[in-house]
């Protein structure tokens, strides 16, 4: 079934995307996901100034410092603020998680469109790209991009992106083929319509609802990758604020001091779970076969 697909009879006059009916209720799974993510977009955007601390400052004497009222998260091996940079790191996260499903949209949206409309060749090349991509682990994928060259935030954020491409390819191709048997792009055609205008203007607007709910969770896997990689020392680089670098570094200090591992640990918990709540209440608002609030 067509997401949005426009009324049939008037397929001729009208766009093809028709306005979605919205529960009355907000679901209970997206109040929840927005309360968990308001918070973070705002540390996200002002954590910098909201740090009581510079996030790189060292303090020797304080070193290990345990949680309390001038340290709130204790300090770390070189006697650096935990909740400073824990903030900080909120912002390089969420940028990288954000950024990298950016990049994948970007490339894998277009491919997908292209795949599912022209099929043939065009679509079997463009598919078993993306199958060759797909049989390697993420973490490897990721790995394997990265190798070649020093490593480095940006880089990293390139190679989740790259990673993440044939899921983006492979639901756009779905829904475009889906889309194709329906009246509205036969009419387009017997218009006389463009390739580009049936792909823009026809099918591209029915294919966001899904693409908005696979966003989010590329986004949390983006994160969760990210953190892998800066925790084996591939992406964010010493003295930068990375979730997963600070997990990294806390290690040998596991069971001294807990807290430069666990603050970092429950923030990126947090965002997760945020997030995954905030796709299900946008799958629950945007699928059409939706019939009310969780």
């Amino acid at each position: 079934m067509a997401w949005g697909t426009p009324d049939m009879t008037a397929a001729s006059q009208t766009p093809a995307a028709r306005p979605r009916s919205v529960p009355k209720r907000w679901p209970t799974s997206l109040v929840l996901g927005i309360a968990l993510l308001a918070p973070l977009l705002v540390v996200a955007v002002a954590g910098p100034w909201l740090a009581p601390y510079p996030y790189d400052e060292m303090n020797i004497m304080s070193r290990l410092q345990p949680p309390g009222p001038d340290f709130w998260f204790g300090t770390d091996e070189y006697g650096r603020d935990v909740f400073s940079r824990t903030l900080v790191g909120t912002t390089n996260s969420l940028v990288m998680g954000v950024a990298a499903t950016a990049i994948s949209l970007l490339v894998g949206v277009p491919l997908g469109l292209v795949a599912g409309y022209g099929r043939g060749r065009t679509d079997e090349i463009i598919m078993r790209c993306m199958d060759v991509l797909m049989s390697f682990p993420p973490i490897l994928l990721g790995i394997l991009v990265l190798a070649v060259t020093p490593p480095a935030l940006w880089k990293a954020v390139v190679a989740i992106g790259i990673v993440y491409v044939p899921q983006v390819v492979r639901l756009t191709r779905a829904i475009t083929l889906e889309l194709m048997q329906e009246e509205f792009i036969t009419a387009a055609r017997l218009r006389g319509e463009s390739t580009a205008y049936i792909l823009f203007h026809e099918i591209l607007p029915n294919i966001w609802p899904p693409l908005a709910v696979e966003s989010s969770l590329r986004v949390v896997f983006a994160i969760l990758l990210g953190a892998a990689l800066s925790f084996i020392g591939m992406g964010a680089q010493p003295p930068s604020s990375d979730w997963g670098l600070m997990i990294s570094e806390a290690r040998p200090f596991v069971e001294q001091a807990p807290w430069i591992a666990l603050c970092p640990g429950l923030a990126m918990g947090i965002t997760v779970i945020g997030i995954n709540l905030l796709g299900d209440g946008l799958r629950a608002v945007l699928d059409p076969r939706n019939t009310g609030g969780h």
